[in-house]
C-alpha cells in the first residue's frame, strides 16, 4: 500500500508526480528543485538554491513526521560538478550526523534550469 505525502511548504509538482510517497516503511521524496513554495522564485546563486532544495526535502520531511536523520539515501543533482565543494558545504548543515548514503550527479540540464536538484528517502518508523 502507497500514501500519497504533500506538503503547501513545499513546490507543488510541477508534471504527473508526487512530492512523496510513503509505502512499505519508506518515504520516496521526489525530486527538489530550489523553488521558493511561496512566491515561485529560484535564487541565482548555488548555495542558496542548495539551501532552497534542501528547504523543501524537510518540509516535506517533517510533513511526514519524520526529519534529516530519517534519511538513508540521497541523490544531489547539479549542473555544474564545479560546485560540488559549495553545495557539499550546504549540504552538511543539513546532515550532521550518521550520514545518509548519497550519489552526486552533473546533469546536461534540469527543469527550470535550476542548479541544484535533491531527492530523498527516508525511513519512516
Amino acid at each position: 500500500m502507497k500514501t500519497n505525502v504533500s506538503t503547501d511548504k513545499a513546490p507543488a509538482a510541477i508534471g504527473p508526480y508526487s512530492q512523496a510517497i510513503k509505502a512499505n516503511g519508506l518515504l520516496f521524496i521526489s525530486g527538489q528543485l530550489p523553488v521558493n513554495p511561496a512566491d515561485g522564485t529560484i535564487p541565482a546563486k548555488v548555495e542558496a538554491q542548495a539551501k532552497q532544495s534542501l528547504e523543501n526535502v524537510m518540509a516535506i520531511l517533517y510533513s511526514a513526521g519524520l526529519g534529516a536523520n530519517d534519511v538513508v539515501k540521497t541523490t544531489v543533482f547539479l549542473k555544474d560538478m564545479n560546485d560540488f565543494a559549495a553545495v557539499n558545504a550546504v549540504y552538511a548543515e543539513y546532515f550532521t550526523k550518521e550520514f545518509p548514503a548519497r550519489a552526486c550527479i552533473e546533469a546536461a540540464r534540469l527543469p527550470k534550469d535550476a542548479l541544484v536538484e535533491v531527492e530523498a528517502i527516508a525511513v519512516c518508523e
